[in-house]
């Protein structure tokens, strides 16, 4: 219940909403009942089932007061009129009319009562997937590197979209059908007490049973998020890859492996459905029972006039009896649905309750400007306890470039990932100008960093907008003058539609070095002080090597770069080189002092050109 108390604190600022909708839901059930009630005294009238002076004496005036007796008296007064004056076929007519009219208000009070309720769930759900996106997207990398990218999106998509259908289409049910069952059962008390104590036991029997189904659909629940959680991972995975799938002649087996992810959603779906729908049946098909029962039981003492009923009255209290079946059923469903949503709302509640491990200090420093250098401290790190850095000491001074070198795996991307604070030092610190980065604020120590990585990090959009990213109000000239530093204005003007030329997902329309050089305007235009090169030219060919060293060269003019190389000649004029081996600095100078030294650098040099 914990659980399903918090959706509801989504609906907290619609509150306001709920007094209206609980007017109209409880004058959708009264003008319901109407309808029932108005069938007795029809019976009674045109069909002559009780003496002309009972319904006199029932005609009669009573003093004003809140109990059927008086609308008794006011109906059976007003059919009796009708009737001596017009006839039965008018009678008939007139009572039509007014259970027509009854059920036009009952069905439009309905409506606008689902209307309000349409748009609290509407703004609840809007609440919930603001609020899980906004916190995924703030958790640190290492996060996501620990989780399937396939289930954090079934998270956001089916699991939500399976609260609103449950939990809060089911807050509707849960309010309207008790309270319908309420006025019902107020109805049959009124009429016939022992009968009405007698269907009580109808509905404990039934709670019984739909409370042992519901316990059973949960954990059928949890097994169909999780295998379709596996589902959408092995979609993205088989999108993402599909060049090498083909490649490999691998259709059979991702076709195989996909085909076994679904039957077992299928037969956990199958046994889920088995169990979801047996509280509909086995409501309905108790409800028939007791109103077989009823009719036996009551139809017997009537006959014997050993019941307060008459005829016409054991006619009605069937009739209300039949219409709590209804929302009984509708109750017992809802409940089992609800437990189904719970169950993917615990699945999103962690998303939203997994606490960011990089956040700010209390009291965050503002750094606007970037004046003297970036310095590691005996800077070591380590992923769930496997050393991944050790005893990094380095000085990076204002307009100097760095360049890291060695083998792969040696740890080279995870140093620079420390300075935008991807990831935090597990020993020393790192400090720029002096202050420790922990202790700036994240925003403005990411604004004095330009990132640009071996993969180009594109989006489904214009290039103008990738180019000008999360930069609403960037001017044309100024993104046109990022490209040409870029190299990259000519084939841009050379797509269909320019700058406003839709790149496809990933920019798959374009080819290796036009997304890299796409990268590199991206970064000059945001003109950070500090550059971030991780093995930018790595992934392309010759020609495209060339155009885009030259973007990076225009891009590191008058700029701090540390720069992560995979071709060695792109780096000779490094300000100083950082050889780094199984997570230590082992050589560290430029390039003409480590050629002297022979050691690893060199052999590296040696490996690339032979």
């Amino acid at each position: 219940m914990k659980t399903f108390w918090r959706i509801l604190a989504y609906a907290k600022p619609y509150y306001r909403h709920f007094p209206l909708y609980a007017i109209l839901a409880l004058l959708a059930i009264i003008f319901s009942v109407v309808n029932l009630v108005l069938l007795g005294p029809l019976f009674d009238v045109i069909f002559e089932q009780i003496d002309p002076e009972e319904l006199a004496k029932r005609a009669e005036a009573i003093p004003f007061s809140f109990n059927l007796d008086y609308l008794n008296s006011i109906f059976y007064g007003k059919l009796l009129d009708v009737q001596t004056t017009y006839g039965k076929a008018s009678t008939l007519i007139y009572v039509s009319i007014i259970i027509g009219i009854s059920a036009l208000l009952s069905n439009l009070f309905t409506y606008t009562s689902n209307i309000i309720m349409g748009i609290v769930r509407a703004n609840v759900i809007q609440g919930v997937r603001n609020e899980v996106f906004h916190n995924t997207t703030g958790l640190h990398l290492g996060f996501f590197s620990g989780e399937r990218k396939g289930d954090i999106m079934s998270r956001m998509t089916n699991d939500i979209q399976e609260i609103e259908v449950t939990v809060v289409s089911g807050i509707k049910v849960l309010f309207r059908e008790p309270a319908t069952v309420i006025v019902y059962l107020g109805i049959l008390f009124i009429q016939s007490v022992s009968l009405t104590l007698f269907t009580l036991v109808f509905f404990a029997v039934m709670g019984f049973i739909i409370s042992e189904i519901v316990k059973r659909l949960k954990r059928k629940a949890v097994q169909s998020q999780e295998s379709l959680g596996r589902i959408l991972n092995t979609l993205d995975e088989v999108f993402s890859g599909m060049r090498i799938i083909k490649a490999f002649n691998a259709k059979k087996y991702v076709n195989d492996h996909f085909s076994n992810e679904t039957s077992v959603y299928r037969k956990v779906n199958i046994s889920m459905a088995r169990k979801n729908e047996l509280a509909s049946p086995v409501s309905q098909f108790l409800g028939i029972l007791v109103v077989s029962t009823l009719l036996v039981y009551g139809g017997t003492l009537v006959l014997q006039n050993e019941s307060e009923l008459s005829a016409s009255g054991l006619f009605v209290y069937i009739a209300v009896f039949s219409q709590i079946i209804n929302p009984v059923k509708s109750l017992s469903q809802s409940v089992s649905n609800i437990q189904r949503g719970i169950v993917s709302a615990d699945r999103v509640f962690r998303l939203i309750d997994e606490q960011p491990k990089i956040v700010n200090a209390s009291n965050p420093i503002i750094k606007d400007d970037f004046v003297k250098s970036i310095e590691f401290q005996n800077v070591g790190f380590s992923y769930e306890k496997e050393p991944v850095l050790t005893d990094i000491n380095v000085n990076i001074e204002k307009g100097k470039t760095l360049a890291l070198v060695g083998p792969s795996g040696g740890g080279k991307s995870t140093l620079v990932d420390l300075i935008p604070r991807f990831y935090d030092p597990s020993e020393g610190q790192i400090t720029l100008d002096g202050v420790p980065i922990k202790e700036i604020e994240l925003d403005s120590l990411r604004a004095l960093l330009g990132i640009v990585t071996q993969e180009s990090i594109l989006f489904n959009d214009t290039v103008f907008k990738n180019i000008a990213f999360a930069m609403p109000n960037a001017k044309e000239e100024d993104v046109i003058q990022a490209a040409k530093i870029a190299n990259a204005h000519d084939f841009i003007m050379e797509l269909e539609n320019g700058y406003e030329t839709n790149i496809g997902e990933r920019g798959s329309k374009l080819s290796g070095g036009q997304r890299q050089r796409l990268s590199i305007a991206r970064a000059v235009m945001k003109n950070p002080p500090i550059l971030i090169l991780d093995e930018a030219t790595s992934a392309l060919d010759s020609e495209s090597e060339k155009l885009v060293q030259e973007a990076i060269t225009n891009l590191m003019k008058n700029r701090t770069s540390i720069v992560i190389a995979h071709r060695l000649s792109t780096i000779q004029h490094a300000d100083e080189i950082l050889v780094i081996q199984k997570g230590k600095i082992v050589e560290r100078g430029t390039h003409a002092d480590l050629l002297a030294t022979e050691g690893v650098y060199t052999k590296l040099i040696a490996m690339q050109t032979v």
